[in-house]
């Protein structure tokens, strides 16, 4: 049994309800321990990750978040810079499952975060998983 901190960036509260649940029912139907801590944004979720990382409390994590495109270039600046984050981070070793959807618009998050259609919160833990896993493997 692991550890797993599901990060979320909790802007639209519920597409982050169904990423959280798919996520938690992946996590817990392998038996692990799952808890939540909430962020204000996308970018503020891999320097979360790398606080909680330090702590050595948690084995894996989980990156729950959604950003929808908008009129400005705020987007790619968000949608960018907290992937390179999380990339940067999983390049240190850390097992982190990327769940924060980019999307065109609110419908498209809505498929992708159901668990009953594309389960990307499912999705994310599985990829936490299988880093930790990894990790394991070459310890």
């Amino acid at each position: 049994m692991a550890r797993f901190l599901i990060v979320e960036a909790r802007f639209y509260d519920h597409l982050n309800d169904m990423l959280i649940a798919g996520a938690r029912a992946a996590l817990e139907a392998e038996g692990h321990e799952v808890e939540v801590v909430t962020v204000p944004g996308a970018l503020e979720v891999p320097g979360t990750i790398a606080m909680a990382a330090e702590s050595d409390r948690y084995d894996g994590f989980v990156a729950i978040g959604v950003v929808i495109r908008g009129e400005t270039y705020h987007f790619e600046i968000v949608a960018g810079e907290s992937a390179r984050g999380i990339m940067a981070l999983t390049m240190d070793g850390i097992a982190i499952g990327n769940g924060i959807l980019t999307t065109e618009n609110e419908a498209q998050a809505i498929y992708r975060a159901d668990p009953k259609q594309a389960n990307k919160g499912a999705g994310a833990a599985q990829a936490a998983m299988a880093l930790l896993a990894m990790q394991e493997k070459f310890a």
